[in-house]
């Protein structure tokens, strides 16, 4: 008798028949062992295949699958998953090929050798999303064995090597080659998210491409990835469903950002190189206008220039300080995930500043006071004394009043005040020399002041009241 030659079909779950036993046997023998197969299923395959033959030639096929142990369904590689076995995520493993040519041209890849700028093809940030966004129209179904028309393997890492438009189908563990390690908060269109678990990479090895945030937060993301069924872009939790925190952020080796000029070139975040103490150039007087756009006029005296100055530190750090942010995320320089909300117009602009209820007058009582209370020729020193008060050239004038000492007031008084700290060796903590408004380096210079005359708690809390005023211009 003849062994039946099956075709190729779906084997059915509570199929008895032998030939759906020999393909659902078949189905798991034929999986690697990195994708979920047992490591002996590739030795013993011929003969269990010869005994599922005589099986059938016997007419017992429908007990051999009972007898191997193995299940009754359909058994195909396990795509991602949601965290509840859902399909929000990968679960615990996303099945890929290797690294290998492009399906169909064996020349084509992958690139051999160490990997560089110059040995990969150029391609700016709109050509991988709208390259990503082929196989989102097409829908391509997941597997980890077929290839699309393209030549690129239908999985994570083959949806990622065709949209960066590598030479070959690279796997998660080779990815990272190709691309340049940044942070999460610089994270930009085109960049990936990747994880991959060098112990057991069947374990939840996965890779995403980054396609923008869906709001000011950060807390979620546009992924375009390749699971099952097939390719899809939907918002995702920073920077996955699960093993989070192992998600490596790559920026492809070989992107440009568009000829000078054009849109892609305009928007791009420059680099903090280009801002801070000794910067001079065009994008401190662009981050100078959109921060007065949001709100930050009040710490420019002149506007906006080329030249990054304490205004631009000041008027940073208050718009990061408005999306809530502190420590080294509000320090004043300007990060990727700043000059994107300053240039998207997005998150809280910088609130004003209401006046405030005026500071009890710091120092000791005023010789001025006493006097007042004194009577006859010793009043009268007094008085002449008090009246005294010029010194070094220095004309004195009358304290001005608390209210202009305070966070964000602006005023002649205030620079008057700090370029005399400075004469008297009191401005150590000016970055940039005294300026109209006033700034945490006025107060601490004042507090040093007021300690240098020995007072301490609330008379020296850098504040200055009129005692401190006239020690300061006497």
């Amino acid at each position: 008798m003849a062994v039946p030659v099956f075709e190729e079909y779906e084997p059915a779950a509570d199929c008895p028949c032998a030939g759906c036993a020999r393909q659902r046997r078949e189905l798991v023998l034929g999986l690697a062992v990195r994708a979920g197969g047992h490591p002996a299923a590739h030795g013993a395959r011929r003969a269990l295949v010869l005994f599922t033959a005589a099986g059938v030639v016997l007419g017992g096929g429908a007990g051999v699958a009972t007898a191997t142990g193995l299940p009754a369904g359909p058994l195909r590689p396990a795509g991602p998953a949601g965290p509840s076995g859902g399909s929000d995520g990968p679960d615990s493993a996303t099945p890929q090929g290797g690294k290998e040519p492009l399906h169909g041209r064996p020349h084509a890849g992958p690139t051999p050798g160490k990997v560089t700028p110059g040995t990969l093809r150029q391609s700016t940030r709109a050509d991988i999303i709208n390259r990503a966004k082929l196989w989102l129209s097409a829908k391509v179904p997941y597997s980890m064995e077929k290839y699309w028309t393209d030549g690129y393997r239908q999985d994570c890492s083959g949806y990622v090597s065709m949209a960066w438009n590598l030479a070959g189908n690279e796997w998660t563990g080779s990815l990272a080659e190709f691309g340049t390690r940044i942070s999460r908060t610089e994270l930009q269109p085109g960049d990936i998210l990747l994880f991959h678990n060098p112990d057991d990479p069947t374990k939840g090895s996965h890779v995403t491409i980054f396609g923008g945030w869906t709001d000011y937060t950060h807390t979620h993301y546009i992924a375009y990835e390749q699971a099952n069924p097939h390719t899809r872009k939907q918002s995702t939790p920073m920077a996955y469903w699960n093993n989070s925190a192992q998600y490596l952020p790559y920026r492809y080796k070989g992107l440009i950002g568009g000829t000078p000029g054009s849109p892609a070139a305009k928007s791009a975040y420059p680099g903090r190189k280009s801002f801070g103490p000794g910067a001079n150039n065009s994008h401190v007087s662009r981050l100078g206008r959109m921060l007065v756009e949001r709100g930050g006029g009040r710490f420019y005296r002149a506007g906006p220039g080329p030249r990054w100055g304490e205004a631009d530190r000041r008027a940073t750090q208050a718009f990061q300080r408005a999306q809530g942010w502190s420590g080294r995320d509000a320090d004043g320089l300007p990060g990727a995930r700043t000059w994107r909300l300053l240039l998207d117009k997005d998150g809280r602009g910088i609130p004003g500043v209401s006046a405030p209820k005026a500071p009890k007058v710091s120092g000791p009582k005023t010789p001025k006071a006493s006097a007042a209370k004194a009577s006859g020729p010793k009043a009268s020193a007094a008085k002449a004394a008090a009246a005294k008060v010029t010194t070094a050239g220095a004309e004195a004038r009358p304290y001005p009043g608390p209210v202009h000492f305070r966070p964000g007031r602006s005023s002649e008084h205030v620079e008057r005040l700090g370029r005399r700290l400075v004469e008297l060796g009191f401005g150590a903590h000016y970055r940039i020399g005294p300026e109209r408004t006033w700034t945490e380096a006025d107060r601490r210079n004042v507090e040093a002041f007021q300690r240098a005359q020995g007072w301490r708690g609330g008379a020296a809390n850098g504040y200055p009241g009129p005692e401190t005023w006239r020690r300061l211009f006497r």
